[in-house]
């Protein structure tokens, strides 16, 4: 089942009120590196993204090194080759909101 694609008005809405996330993958994703004290509270913030995921049903690609993540949020059912939905968008608020 496809999920609709955002809009160009839509995904520049959405990295307004998210400016510490880019434009990534030419648009069909938005990517944030998310750095913390050491790989322990890494460790930890990506246990919360996760359990956030899951209620959402809407999972992050992200890499961890150390005390840096990066986190990349795409839609891979939204229109016809993936791209950025308004999960994408839920899920980047929920993840800003546990900083």
């Amino acid at each position: 089942m496809s999920v609709p694609e955002l809009a160009a008005e839509e995904t520049a809405a959405l990295l307004a009120a998210h400016p510490d996330w880019a434009s990534a993958r030419d648009g069909k994703a938005i990517a944030r590196t998310f750095l913390f004290k050491d790989f322990s509270e890494a460790w930890g913030f990506m246990n919360r993204v996760a359990l956030l995921a899951e209620a959402q049903d809407h999972h992050p690609e992200w890499f961890n090194v150390y005390n840096r993540v990066e986190v990349t949020l795409t839609t891979h059912d939204a229109g016809t080759a993936g791209g950025l939905s308004a999960r994408d968008a839920k899920m980047a608020a929920a993840i800003d909101r546990l900083l």
